[in-house]
């Protein structure tokens, strides 16, 4: 998306960001965004502002291990910045999966697969992504199949539709406002 933060970009006349909070939100009994940089944009939206723990930007996986380490919670819900179609009821089935299971996390699964990063996972695992990290890995799906998860399917494929092109902000702009009308 040409370098700029996807969490900023305008989509039907909000910030991309604004999307997914609204469908978030209600879900979670509190709210941080993880970020990296563009920390002033993002406060002004009201929720507290986290940054990497871990130096070099290793990606996704620092930013839930950030979460972790700023949580005064047993269990932490991630979801990327560029999803605004997200599930209404995602938290709520993976929370129903964690809790009845031995698992560490449960993941949402779609029929294209594994959607790594919308999880909820208990607090406990951040001694884990340091482990993985510090061994020069990044792929998130590749910590967590070292992991004790549960999966859940959501048949909605288009609910975790992901914005990296201009094709896709225009494909889920019209979606937004097709859910409008």
């Amino acid at each position: 998306m040409g370098g700029l933060d996807k969490a900023l970009l305008p989509l039907n006349g909000r910030p991309m960001i604004e999307w997914v909070i609204d469908r978030f939100r209600p879900q979670v009994d509190s709210l941080i965004l993880n970020c990296n940089s563009h920390e002033a944009a993002l406060a002004a939206l009201g929720y507290p502002i986290i940054i990497d723990v871990i130096a070099g930007y290793p990606g996704p996986l620092a930013g839930l291990h950030a979460g972790i380490t700023c949580a005064n919670t047993e269990l932490l819900a991630c979801v990327p910045c560029d999803v605004p179609l997200l599930p209404s009821d995602m938290v709520v089935r993976l929370h129903q999966a964690l809790t009845t299971t031995k698992a560490d996390i449960a993941v949402a699964r779609t029929s294209s697969g594994l959607q790594p990063t919308f999880l909820l996972c208990r607090c406990t695992l951040g001694p884990s992504i340091e482990d993985f990290l510090a061994g020069g890995r990044r792929v998130f799906w590749h910590w967590l199949t070292r992991q004790r998860y549960v999966e859940v399917a959501f048949a909605d494929e288009a609910a975790f539709s992901n914005i990296n092109t201009p094709q896709d902000m225009e494909r889920i702009a019209f979606s937004l406002t097709a859910c409008r009308t």
